[in-house]
């Protein structure tokens, strides 16, 4: 028998196929099919530039085997094998840190400082169904409606509506799905998916409906971007999905909900506040949102109509005329006893979602707001991290 190695490998039901880290791979490693992004075993060195990039930890999966499991193998899973049994002992699930020498260790403890580690489900959450719908296998959906959200010029956000018609979609909130784009790219490749957050509830943008809603902004030279943009009711999208199964809100009634985004990182919040709205949850949910100004900031309007005894909301506003710029961190800074009230709760759960630059400045201010606990604010967060109640999701 040959000595057991080490193997990196992607958790297929965390991965959200954003393929960030088969573009990021220094030495093309990483690779996928219709149905999974792998890593090669072959040819992976272990030299860690995949590991800060990935928005959600799925490439963060290690396993110490007697033989290494080949692509072939990799491409079928639909969920990460358990750590073999070894004679000598070495029996339990190895993680990342357990199995790479100290100089790995450190590399990934550095490159999870700034991505937030990997999450877990919160242990009400429902069961998220995965990877119904594959590049070769995608969904065909119909467009309801597009709706502009936002007055500035300089910030095109739509609410775009989709029905699957007779096709079982079933979403959770916090899930994703990925739109593909028809034509091809400058390599003659067909374009890969672009994934999207599903920003309506499970059970769908109008009750009990099989539709779905997302939250787009144009970007200038994004081609899926201006893509979902344009799109006119009864046109036709290819779908893939759903995608994600951690990023997800709980299903306890009692739970409080810290929600912390920019611009479309408001998403999955719109669809975590309309499920508690429709399924009376009690526990309250607080929303601090950033953006350039009002008229730049989605779904505006219909916050503000939010009840407040249901929602708190903290609208951040970083470039108003005669007025202070303003992120979400120096609100937070403002809110520290509610803030330490929160994460002092054991029924707290904190998702923070939208630009990866944010995501500093947050945990520096929840750094500085831990202090008055006596509790350093890694302690607390690697607690709640791993009692499924911390959650982010940058990009």
């Amino acid at each position: 028998m040959t000595a057991p190695v080490k193997q990196h490998l992607i958790d297929p039901e965390i991965c959200i196929r954003c393929y960030t880290c088969e573009m990021t791979c220094p030495i093309e490693a990483i690779t996928h099919n219709d149905n999974n992004v792998v890593v090669d075993f072959d040819t992976c060195n272990f030299c860690m530039d995949c590991i800060p990039v990935c928005p959600t930890g799925s490439i963060d999966e290690w396993r110490v085997v007697s033989e290494p499991y080949s692509l072939d193998q990799q491409f079928e899973w639909t969920e990460l094998p358990d750590q073999e049994e070894f004679a000598d002992g070495a029996s339990e699930e190895t993680s990342g840190l357990e199995a790479l020498d100290d100089a790995m260790a450190k590399l990934l403890a550095e490159a999870h400082a700034g991505a937030g580690g990997k999450s877990k489900a919160p242990a009400s959450a429902s069961k998220a169904s995965i990877n119904l719908y594959t590049l070769a296998r995608p969904a065909e959906v119909t467009v309801q409606g597009n709706y502009r959200l936002t007055a500035d010029e300089d910030h095109d956000v739509r609410h775009i509506i989709l029905d699957a018609g007779g096709l079982p979609f079933p979403l959770l909130e916090g899930q994703s799905v990925g739109i593909i784009a028809p034509g091809v790219g400058d390599d003659g490749k067909p374009h890969l998916p672009r994934l999207y957050s599903i920003s309506s509830p499970r059970s769908g943008e109008r009750p009990n409906y099989n539709n779905f809603s997302l939250t787009v902004k144009r970007e200038a030279k994004g081609v899926c971007s201006n893509y979902v943009c344009d799109l006119k009711p009864g046109d036709k999208v290819s779908v893939t999905g759903p995608f994600g199964s951690t990023f997800l809100m709980p299903n306890d009634p009692a739970a409080r909900l810290l929600m912390i985004c920019t611009g479309t990182g408001s998403a999955p919040f719109r669809a975590f506040t309309m499920q508690r709205q429709r399924s009376g949850a009690t526990g309250d949910m607080t929303l601090v949102f950033g953006a350039r100004t009002a008229d730049a900031l989605p779904y505006f309007g219909p916050l503000k109509k939010v009840p407040a005894e249901v929602l708190k909301k903290h609208l951040v506003f970083s470039r108003e005329k005669d007025k202070p710029r303003r992120y979400v961190q120096d609100e937070l800074r403002e809110m520290e006893d509610q803030i330490v009230d929160l994460i002092q709760d054991p029924a707290t759960h904190v998702y923070i979602c939208g630009l990866r630059a944010m995501e500093e400045g947050v945990e520096a201010a929840l750094e500085n707001i831990a202090e008055s606990t006596g509790r350093a604010w890694k302690e607390i967060r690697d607690v709640m991290r791993g009692e499924g109640r911390y959650h982010v999701e940058t990009y």
